[in-house]
């Protein structure tokens, strides 16, 4: 079920770092290196794949990672978009410098 505005700026208020753009909830990480990165891509992944909700993941500049999150199944952001990003942030402390 899509969220409605009023429950996107509340759950946008409970997750550090995340920005809204149009249907998606986006949120940039910095690495030390490329292989940091990396395994940080390898790691929302398997946290992705465990809860069927795969964001779009961009590694670029070799130390850079750009995750958006959307449901794409409903056109728009639910429940499952924050809850996801809540999961990434768990592993954001451990492999990204920001």
């Amino acid at each position: 079920m899509l969220l409605n505005e009023e429950e996107i700026t509340g759950s946008l208020a409970g997750i550090v770092g995340w920005q809204r753009e149009g249907a998606c909830i986006v949120r940039h990480f910095k690495f030390d290196g490329f292989m940091s990165a990396l395994a940080f891509v390898n790691q929302v992944g398997a946290v992705a794949e465990a809860a069927d909700h795969h964001p779009d993941i961009r590694l670029f500049d070799w130390n850079h990672v750009e995750l958006k999150l959307t449901t794409h199944s409903s056109s728009g952001l639910t429940r499952k978009d924050f809850d996801l990003a809540g999961r990434i942030d768990a592993l954001a402390p451990e492999l990204s410098n920001q």
